[in-house]
């Protein structure tokens, strides 16, 4: 059968892929519509170019778009959150150390100034305005450092849980619609990294920083191929994110982005709702979805239900290394080669030495980051650099 794979794959990836494809799916002879093969992806770099959530993230702040007053802020702000110094990699522009309470405390300042002023919060002056001030620039730059400070100094389920209490108070409906503006904004940025500076003239106590973030997102034609090949071959879908699950639900089940994930197949993190809107509380029955506790989800959500595990799935960090490698029914894993170390960096290892040969169990996909496309063969060209490397 002619494959349905497009060439940004690598041509043994494509091998692979169609070798699953015609040995599983409903062409093959043991094929069971009643026992449907299915494939598990992560979804942020995975299946798209960047990070919905972190391009969601900072949409709140330059658009500021919370439901929250300063009190309610403030407390979400430092919720679960250690008071003490940061990783040693987050000092400020002068070099010196920034600790959670100063920092936060400088963006509870921001933020105060912002609601009494700002338009969009409860004041009176427009956004576009508010936009040239000293507390905007302090607020938008030091509560994005505050996120990337968090994932770097402590486990990561405090900072991937504390980005979304920031929802607190959206109906879901309300929330759907930002992060549906929030994905058409970034699909139109062009794709750039480039420093977030606070203001020089009002440092406060934590000192100017400037974190770098990766701006735009790019709909990745290659995995929207893929998922449509494994549903004409009579497999299932399922996307398995450290998101929460309605953050990548507002894109992965969008019908004009062509992934096609029905919602319901869409695992992820969770949020109580009280009186039809979020809260900050993480669902006490959830499990955190991320790492090791992707294994856990699939268990308790996909073979507790269907009695076996996925036959591919796909992934580009740690966040989804254990999911790749844990379940005797995965025939694939496939991992888009961001160049990372850790339990991905060892999955990668492995594709490596195993690359081209019929039955790996990893393969590396590559990508070219300034494109934000696969690049049809298993190195990756990282951003600002002139020539693509197969591992870290």
């Amino acid at each position: 059968m002619a494959s349905a794979l497009t060439p940004g794959w690598s041509p043994a990836n494509r091998r692979a892929l169609q070798h699953l494809l015609d040995s599983l799916g409903q062409h093959s002879p043991g094929y069971d519509p009643a026992r449907k093969p299915y494939a598990v992806f992560d979804w942020d770099n995975t299946c798209i170019m960047n990070d919905t959530e972190e391009a969601l993230l900072l949409y709140q702040a330059e658009n500021l778009q919370f439901k929250l007053t300063p009190a309610e802020f403030a407390e979400v702000l430092r919720q679960g959150v250690p008071e003490g110094v940061f990783h040693a990699d987050y000092t400020n522009l002068d070099g010196q150390p920034v600790s959670m309470h100063d920092l936060a405390a400088d963006i509870d300042e921001a933020y105060a100034w912002l609601y009494a002023h700002c338009d969009t919060l409860g004041g009176t002056q427009p956004l576009a305005a508010i936009r040239q001030t000293a507390p905007f620039q302090n607020f938008r730059a030091k509560f994005y450092f505050l996120y990337g400070a968090l994932c770097d100094s402590y486990p990561m389920e405090v900072g991937y849980k504390w980005i979304i209490y920031f929802y607190k108070n959206f109906t879901p409906a309300e929330f759907q619609a930002l992060v549906a503006n929030c994905v058409a904004h970034n699909l139109a940025e062009p794709l750039v990294q480039a420093p977030i500076h606070s203001s020089a003239e009002l440092p406060g106590r934590a000192g100017r920083v400037a974190p770098v973030h990766f701006y735009g997102m790019r709909v990745d034609s290659d995995m929207v191929a893929l998922m449509g090949a494994l549903r004409a071959h009579g497999f299932d879908v399922h996307v398995s994110t450290a998101s929460m699950d309605d953050v990548v639900r507002a894109f992965a089940s969008q019908p004009d982005y062509g992934y096609g994930v029905p919602p319901e197949n869409v695992l992820g993190l969770k949020l109580d709702i009280q009186d039809g809107k979020y809260t900050n509380v993480y669902r006490a029955d959830w499990h955190f979805n991320w790492g090791p506790g992707k294994t856990t989800g699939i268990e308790k959500h996909f073979i507790a239900t269907k009695g076996y595990g996925p036959a591919l799935v796909c992934g580009d960090s740690d966040g989804d290394a254990w999911m790749m490698k844990d379940f005797a029914d995965t025939r694939l894993g496939v991992i888009i080669n961001r160049l990372h170390t850790g339990q991905i960096g060892a999955n990668s290892q492995q594709a490596v030495a195993t690359l081209g040969q019929p039955q790996a169990r990893f393969v590396l996909q590559g990508r070219d980051e300034h494109t934000g496309r696969f690049n049809g063969q298993e190195a990756t060209l990282k951003y600002g650099q002139a020539e693509a490397r197969l591992l870290a």
